[in-house]
């Protein structure tokens, strides 16, 4: 049973947004200037400019395919099953592990000393269940998130940034290229959230027009504000953002806004939901269309008659990101995820560097770039969530060469 096209521009630019403007925009500062020190900036430019080539590469495929789940469909049509069997993978247990980060950052924020987990589970469960009553309902209540969260950051900017001739931060340490990369690779995890929007083109109305824009919409919306919000997080604390748990509160403290801090913790909250909601939607996209072609099983392919969402795979996902969420490590998690999420850049990259004709929107230069970047991020993305993606990759390609092997 196919998904009903009720996605509008205004809508899927939201769901964009609020993929991008999440955890990250609180959680990844400090291992960011941790490994890129003085050169944050110039680890923003190239992971931003490595995320346009990707999003250009998406809403070119996206625009001459627009069924569910992303590159997964998209490198089966283009280069062939297996290309998009590991991108699909890729893109599932990459954005399972970043769903556990935003259900974490939302707890540490919303939740009390003590009861982070509890209330981390309960944020998944509750948003799974708004997800499996259609995506009109996910689309609206992403759009309150993103308006709260960008309200927030607006306020910590202006009072940063206002407040910046009198801040004596402690300078950043020296950038080295190696570092910068890094940061790069850190920060890529921050813009992956245009993805959602393609991997729910069987639900947007006249998607050949509206993904293509919706995509560049919220890249660059998300690109201004991360910009902004590194500069004020640089100059209002300099070195010490690499200690801080929580950088944009401290931006506030160091302004002497301390009392301003709750918005902060509201802004914050506000995010990681908008993130998590966004992320679950698009990971079900995923699952239900590898579930169609029996790269899952296909129990998981089913979709609710009377409100048309792919109930079982929300389900399903739900339980095991409350499962992670009870061994999750942020930071580990955003390395992790980092990895699944440029190989499945890598991937879609090549398949639209192989499409032709009418189908072409932007130069192949744009995705060579693309594959370039992805190929050099990944390799300086730390050493455990490289290892640890490269042998979770290689179960899922066991799991489909054994059910291949079972079918026959």
């Amino acid at each position: 049973m196919p998904l009903a096209r009720r996605l509008r521009l205004v809508d899927a630019v939201a769901i964009g947004l609020g993929s991008m403007i999440g955890a990250g925009v609180f959680a990844v500062w400090a291992p960011a200037v941790g490994v890129a020190g003085s050169g944050i900036l110039v680890a923003l430019a190239i992971a931003a400019l490595v995320a346009y080539c990707n999003a250009t590469a998406s809403a070119q495929l996206a625009a001459a395919h627009p069924v569910a789940g992303g590159t997964y469909a998209y490198a089966r049509a283009e280069i062939g099953p297996w290309w998009g069997f590991v991108a699909g993978w890729s893109f599932v247990v990459g954005k399972i592990a970043s769903c556990a980060a935003m259900a974490l950052t939302f707890a540490a924020y919303a939740a009390p000393e003590g009861w982070q987990v509890p209330v981390a589970a309960t944020a998944v469960v509750g948003l799974a269940a708004v997800n499996c009553f259609g995506v009109t309902r996910t689309a609206l209540l992403t759009r309150i998130l993103v308006v709260c969260s960008l309200l927030g950051l607006a306020v910590v900017v202006a009072i940063g940034l206002g407040t910046a001739s009198a801040a004596h931060p402690t300078p950043l340490p020296d950038a080295t290229a190696y570092g910068v990369l890094q940061g790069a690779g850190l920060l890529f995890f921050a813009f992956a959230g245009y993805a959602r929007i393609a991997t729910m083109g069987e639900e947007v109305v006249d998607p050949a027009r509206t993904i293509p824009r919706a995509i560049a919409l919220a890249l660059g919306g998300a690109v201004v504000v991360y910009t902004l919000v590194a500069i004020t997080v640089v100059v209002a604390l300099g070195a010490d953002v690499v200690t801080s748990a929580a950088p944009l509160a401290d931006v506030l403290s160091a302004a002497g806004w301390a009392p301003l801090a709750p918005i902060v913790r509201v802004t914050a909250a506000a995010a990681s939901l908008g993130a998590l909601l966004a992320l679950l939607t698009g990971i079900g996209r995923t699952t239900l269309a590898m579930a169609r072609e029996a790269d899952l099983p296909r129990a998981l392919a089913a979709v609710d008659e009377r409100w048309q969402a792919p109930r079982r795979a929300e389900i399903a996902i739900a339980l095991i990101v409350v499962a992670i969420v009870l061994v999750a490590d942020l930071r580990d998690a955003i390395g992790f995820s980092s990895f699944g999420v440029l190989l499945y850049y890598l991937i879609a990259n090549a398949a639209a560097f192989r499409q032709h004709g009418d189908a072409r929107r932007y130069p192949r230069a744009l995705q060579i770039v693309g594959i370039v970047g992805c190929l050099l991020l990944v390799n300086t993305l730390p050493v455990l969530a490289s290892a640890i993606g490269t042998v979770v990759v290689l179960l899922g390609v066991a799991y489909r060469l054994i059910r291949l092997r079972l079918t026959r």
